[in-house]
């Protein structure tokens, strides 16, 4: 039988996957998921893509481990430098009026095809939509058929898919993406061709 030490080092945050080497995601880590981040996953880096604040709990946290904190474009909380945390608030895609702003996920794009920012966790509250969308856009660029984009975000979004997300995901203009290809993934490398 294992201590609860252990296993508290094998207990990934709601909605965890890994999205390709190097790159995960989830919902919001909570206190019984710290150890697997730091031990298992060995951070570098986090993407929140939630508008609201850090959690107490979880920043103290990412302090704890020596993290260093941006949110933003504001300067770092924390000069600590063991893991990054990029915070780029997406608002929910819901009926009638809130979007999602390309932009804003054609920046955390960037963020992603930054191989110096992994190994990264992409997160929202509960990595459905948000999350989803993003990866969904990810998974666009990487040349994925839309049917199999839809079937992933469903597939995590489950039981509350929003087709609204899945509309932002196909018509997501791929064009507002910057991103210098000197420092993307090799598996990105290998899939677009720039090797």
């Amino acid at each position: 039988m294992a201590s609860s030490g252990t296993t508290a080092e094998f207990n990934p945050p709601i909605n965890f996957s890994m999205v390709a080497p190097g790159v995960y995601r989830s919902g919001f880590p909570e206190g019984d998921n710290f150890s697997f981040l730091e031990k298992k996953l060995k951070l570098k880096s986090v993407l929140l893509l939630v508008p609201e604040s850090i959690p107490d709990k979880l920043l103290a946290f990412y302090k704890q481990a020596g993290v260093k904190v941006y949110v933003a474009a504001l300067p770092p909380a924390f000069t600590f430098i063991i893991f990054q945390v990029f915070q780029i608030g997406v608002p929910g895609n819901k009926e009638p009026f809130v979007d999602i702003p390309s932009d804003k996920i054609a920046d955390a794009l960037s963020v992603i095809l930054n191989k110096n920012t992994h190994p990264i966790l992409l997160h929202c509250n509960k990595g459905k939509h948000r999350t989803g969308c993003l990866v969904g856009c990810l998974r666009k660029l990487q040349n994925w058929c839309h049917s199999s984009i839809c079937d992933e975000y469903r597939r995590f979004a489950a039981p509350k898919a929003r087709a609204l997300d899945q509309q932002f995901i196909e018509l997501f203009d791929i064009s507002l993406l910057t991103y210098d290809k000197r420092h993307v993934p090799d598996w990105f490398e290998r899939e677009r061709g720039f090797s």
